[in-house]
């Protein structure tokens, strides 16, 4: 297997990670998720949804259940492969594909677009994500809506572990976290164990604050930016659970 270039395009490491990503509870909170994202982007039935870094479809799959046309896009084959196979076996419409987020656009085709559960800031270049977001903004419809969820700068450094571990099944889970560039980066060790089996992944996410992603945003052309500290709309505060910067076209 070809585990050369940067941790976030290394197919072993997402395939490893499937499964304890996309653990059952995770996979049962899709329903509620998609349904806090209608009522906070004020989503109509005719609109087109992207569900931009989809995993196995989880979002994906759910808006197609409610009727949405949706576009699902990530990078990792087997994921598309499993989201693919779900649907088939539903007999639901939804178009897969594996792309990059950084290359991936459909210039004027979504009312909405959505990037969740942290798939943000994974690139060593800033201009990176920015090119995502300016991507994500040719890809709206007038007056569309581009949604990021992640872990906020502020909330990260308030509920900050140095390390943990979980159980996921028979495998365990170690995680070793270290903030790095004055918070700019979190460098966490991943150290997976099942049976006999132990494999090691180190793994960079540049983290944002509510600051720096909207001005992000707002400096890729999107207007109206508005922050929140859940999919409820909750205040982006002391009590903020996650970070979530709407923007429009």
């Amino acid at each position: 297997m070809d585990t050369s270039g940067s941790w976030h395009d290394q197919d072993p490491f997402w395939e490893l990670f499937g499964p304890i990503l996309f653990h059952r509870e995770r996979l049962a909170s899709a329903k509620a998720e998609v349904e806090q994202l209608i009522s906070l982007l004020g989503v109509r039935d005719n609109h087109r949804i992207l569900d931009l870094s989809c995993g196995i479809g989880r979002h994906s799959l759910e808006w197609a259940r409610l009727g949405y046309d949706v576009v699902g896009v990530d990078r990792t084959a087997s994921f598309i492969e499993t989201a693919t196979g779900q649907a088939n076996d539903e007999g639901l419409q939804v178009e897969f594909n594996v792309g990059d987020m950084r290359t991936f656009f459909r210039p004027n085709s979504f009312e909405v677009v959505v990037n969740l559960f942290g798939s943000f800031g994974y690139f060593e270049d800033q201009d990176e994500d920015r090119q995502v977001a300016r991507n994500m903004y040719a890809s709206l419809a007038s007056g569309g809506k581009f949604l990021i969820e992640t872990m906020g700068k502020e909330v990260l450094a308030r509920t900050f572990r140095e390390r943990d571990w979980s159980e996921e099944g028979d495998t365990l889970v170690l995680a070793e976290r270290q903030p790095q560039e004055n918070w700019r980066r979190i460098q966490t060790r991943w150290i997976v164990i099942k049976g006999n089996q132990r494999i090691e992944h180190t793994v960079s996410v540049r983290s944002y604050s509510a600051v720096e992603l909207s001005t992000l945003l707002a400096d890729c052309g999107f207007t109206n930016v508005q922050v929140y500290g859940d999919l409820e709309g909750a205040d982006y505060d002391q009590a903020a659970k996650r970070l979530v910067v709407v923007g429009s076209r």
